[in-house]
């Protein structure tokens, strides 16, 4: 999209601002105030009707007061755009055209199928400056949980974790840098007390489940689907034997496929990676310098279902039977509100674990989870 920021001269210090005028295609009028545009329709505000939303279809002329910045539909907008494509002027919608008068007295004319957002100047301002880093966060959370208590008693529940902060906030802006955080917890005890009957001798068994995860990642745009990339995640594996895999990194991203229903990211990086494992597997700590190789696809489906997924894998260059990888797949049905039922499942690979432990660690998971 590219950019053009409309401005009216101050007049002389009046008690009240002009008010601006909605004149529709049937005679009616509207004084008030023009919010903002998008697409084919206007946010209007007045007094008598409050705020509306108007087709452009139905609009004969609108004449506003105030500054505003016009982005064209199908035009790429780069950030050299929003700093150069800045031309003083005054606004006016007349006959299915929006004419941009700056002072020189030279108007140009936007057909109304060419509009693609109008918004005011000070709104459009505020997107450009740097925001707070606590501002913006986009995401879900999701729990589950499982109780018995019967012969045998126990416990497990499912936590997840998964935000996003792009900057600027708003999609008609070219990202600068985005943010993504993603934890996950499963942990579980079942206890089989001994049944005196069958086998006075044995002690009660008890199997525990505690599968941890958490990631961050910090992305720094070159251009809107091009990126450098640092990030760190921490891995705990009981089942695998693994106490703590710490990862640091840095590489590039790319989006190949970005629309409003898709989005695909490929991400690559070269970073160092510590595996240490439970002190009474007997397995030796180590030390590796890989990468990773990763892909995030998301999908809104029908109904507003949204599909995620994300796989991994990670070799190790100084070890090459040290490999991991990673995969998930969730499905976030809406239910009530932002209140949704989540289906996901999980796999963590590790090629070297400890004797005695499994490479694979499957979950499959179910809960309720809270969009925002």
């Amino acid at each position: 999209m590219s950019l053009v920021v409309i401005s009216i001269s101050a007049q002389t210090a009046p008690a009240k601002p002009d008010p601006d005028v909605l004149i529709f295609k049937n005679g009616d009028q509207l004084t008030g105030k023009f919010e903002s545009g998008s697409g084919n329709s206007v946010v209007f505000k007045s007094d008598m009707a409050g705020e509306i939303t108007v087709s452009l279809d139905n609009v004969k002329e609108m004449h506003t007061h105030g500054n505003f910045a016009v982005l064209k539909k199908d035009v790429p907008l780069t950030r050299k755009d929003v700093q150069q494509l800045v031309i003083p002027g005054k606004v006016e919608y007349v006959d299915s055209a929006l004419s941009v008068t700056p002072p020189s007295g030279v108007s140009s004319s936007i057909p109304e199928k060419d509009l693609a957002l109008v918004i005011d100047q000070a709104t459009f301002e505020k997107q450009l400056r740097s925001q707070s880093l606590l501002r913006g966060w986009k995401g879900a959370a999701s729990a589950g949980a499982t109780d018995v208590q019967a012969t045998n008693f126990g416990t497990t529940f499912n936590l997840g974790l998964n935000l996003v902060r792009v900057a600027p906030m708003v999609s008609y802006l070219p990202p600068h840098d985005r943010q993504i955080f993603n934890l996950s917890e499963a942990y579980g005890k079942l206890t089989q007390p001994v049944i005196p009957q069958t086998s006075p001798a044995t002690p009660n068994s008890v199997a525990k489940t505690s599968i941890f995860h958490a990631d961050f990642e910090y992305d720094r745009y070159f251009s809107p689907r091009f990126y450098a990339l640092g990030d760190t995640s921490f891995d705990h594996s009981f089942a695998q034997g693994l106490n703590l895999q710490q990862v640091y990194g840095g590489g590039f991203g790319w989006t190949p496929l970005q629309n409003p229903k898709q989005q695909l990211d490929l991400k690559f990086d070269v970073h160092y990676e510590m595996q240490e494992f439970l002190p009474a597997s007997g397995t030796v700590s180590q030390n590796l310098i890989g990468s990773t190789f990763a892909e995030t696809y998301r999908r809104t489906l029908p109904k507003k279902l949204l599909l995620t997924e994300t796989g991994s894998i990670l070799p190790a260059w100084n070890n090459s039977n040290a490999y991991s990888a990673t995969g998930a797949i969730n499905l976030a049905l809406p239910t009530f509100h932002r209140l949704t039922v989540n289906v996901g499942a999980s796999d963590s690979f590790i090629n070297d674990p400890p004797t005695g432990y499994q490479k694979n660690s499957f979950q499959f998971t179910t809960g309720v989870g809270y969009t925002f």
